[in-house]
């Protein structure tokens, strides 16, 4: 009167290769993909403190003080500016006093991401208009089309003289 019962067995799947398939994907992808390096801000930074630091005196007159406070308003030597307007004056700046001057940059924690980067895109593409007008006439050709040699000839002749401050609070 008692039956037996009996367990049915659910049928497995068989997934002995999924992860070879997915493995072989992985690598199809990292292999067939790209990666953009060049983007950022490209800085040399200082090198480590030695003994004997020799101090540098620089002409205050020789210094394009650029501020950008919290409320995203960029000042330079104390006069308000767009950034249109501060790459005219660095590229006045360099080009009148290429050995001895310095773009000094106080930007207040609090600044926006898109702020400090349009300022810091006007002061590089100051430095790419001079290195551009330079490789033109003394090359003939644009930056982008000279040879390593005449690149660092240009990069020499105007040299990028940047120096960071950040003041204000914590982020």
């Amino acid at each position: 009167m008692f039956r037996k019962r009996y367990r049915q067995q659910i049928p497995e799947l068989n997934t002995t290769s999924t992860a070879d398939i997915s493995f072989m994907l992985l690598i199809f992808f990292l292999v067939t993909s790209s990666m953009d390096t060049e983007k950022g801000l490209l800085r040399q930074m200082a090198p480590p403190p030695q003994q004997e630091e020799q101090l540098t005196d620089i002409n205050k007159d020789c210094v394009l003080q650029v501020e950008l406070d919290a409320q995203n308003q960029l000042t330079c030597n104390g006069k308000v500016m767009t950034p249109k307007q501060l790459s005219e004056e660095v590229q006045a700046m360099a080009s009148v006093n290429r050995e001895g001057h310095v773009v000094a940059i106080k930007a207040d924690r609090q600044t926006s991401y898109e702020a400090y980067f349009q300022m810091q895109n006007a002061i590089v593409g100051a430095y790419a208009a001079l290195r551009e007008d330079y490789a033109q006439k003394h090359f003939g050709k644009h930056y982008r089309a000279c040879n390593n040699e005449e690149r660092t000839v240009a990069n020499e002749y105007y040299p990028q003289r940047i120096s960071e401050d950040l003041k204000g609070g914590e982020r």
